[in-house]
């Protein structure tokens, strides 16, 4: 299985003003690296619940197989395109899903092949996040968000640990789905 991000999350506009009252920064200086500590934090916080906190598009690549397989990104909120992908690399598009795929999403997506496809893969572009956009993010993976891009920030110039504050992963432990390996 390989994920690629086709499109990545947005915080936006309203994520970084969040920060930047949350550090006490009232000039633009230091947006551009804020930008990229609030990014990094979001991806943080996805590998620390196993579930993307803000809307995005993906790519999973799976073995053709008509039994059902689980998908690795959670939550999906759609499945928006499939192709079979030959041993020479070329994509064919499946056509309309519904004829193609049979999907189930719940707390995780599995899908399966309804005929026989040529090829030696499958590619699912999927919609997959909690929230749409920042607004729409639960409160405490917004906060614990917010929290580890500011304590990364303040923590720049030191070379302390790169994972996150306890005070960061108590906001987010409700959130966190394990699965075995």
């Amino acid at each position: 299985m390989q994920r690629t991000i086709v499109q990545p999350p947005v915080p936006g506009e309203p994520a970084l003003a969040e920060l930047n009252h949350w550090l006490g920064i009232s000039r633009p200086n230091d947006d551009e690296a804020l930008v990229g500590l609030l990014d990094t934090a979001v991806t943080i916080c996805e590998a620390f619940t196993g579930k993307a906190p803000l809307r995005q598009t993906v790519e999973e690549i799976i073995p053709l197989s008509a039994q059902w397989q689980e998908l690795v990104s959670r939550p999906v909120i759609a499945v928006t395109a499939a192709s079979a992908i030959a041993a020479d690399g070329t994509r064919a598009d499946l056509g309309p899903l519904s004829e193609a795929l049979e999907w189930r999403i719940a707390a995780s997506a599995c899908i399966r092949l309804l005929r026989p496809v040529e090829g030696e893969q499958l590619a699912l572009q999927l919609t997959v996040g909690i929230a749409a956009d920042w607004a729409g993010l639960p409160a405490p993976l917004r906060h614990g968000i917010i929290r580890l891009a500011a304590h990364y920030y303040r923590d720049r110039e030191s070379k302390g640990s790169a994972a996150p504050p306890a005070s960061v992963t108590a906001l987010w432990r409700p959130w966190r789905e394990l699965r075995l390996a």
